[in-house]
């Protein structure tokens, strides 16, 4: 099992940026491709992007690519999410989640999954 811990998020001016990080403990890091979905309120759950477990392979929304960038350090056990030129619409709560299954733009592939953390852009 998994357990990830969620940081990051806050507030942030439309056209501002924003860094979210999501640390893994208990089985090896490694192991795990590392995906991060948000969902805004009325809203379902989305993919956003997911990097694969070296690193190695990322894939991206539509919504956020050119924008946000996802990374890894596998050293320390953490994923990250950098969030740059962001728009109200991104508000949301931002999850990782961990899977070593396929079909990694679906949230039904994950196993493990963070706390959440909220992320509000003003206009």
């Amino acid at each position: 099992q998994v357990h990830l811990v969620e940081s990051g998020g806050g507030l942030v001016q439309a056209g501002g940026s924003l860094s979210l990080s999501c640390t893994g403990f208990g089985r090896t890091f490694t192991w795990y491709n590392m995906g991060w979905f948000r969902q805004a309120p009325g809203k379902e759950r989305e993919f956003v992007g997911v990097i694969g477990w070296s690193g190695g392979t990322t894939v991206y929304a539509d919504s956020v690519k050119g924008r946000f960038t996802v990374s890894r350090d596998n050293g320390k056990n953490t994923a990250y999410l950098q969030m740059m030129s962001l728009k109200p619409e991104d508000t949301a709560v931002y999850y990782c989640a961990a899977t070593q299954k396929s079909g990694l733009t679906h949230d039904y592939a994950y196993d493990y999954w963070g706390q959440g953390t909220q992320v509000t852009v003003s206009s």
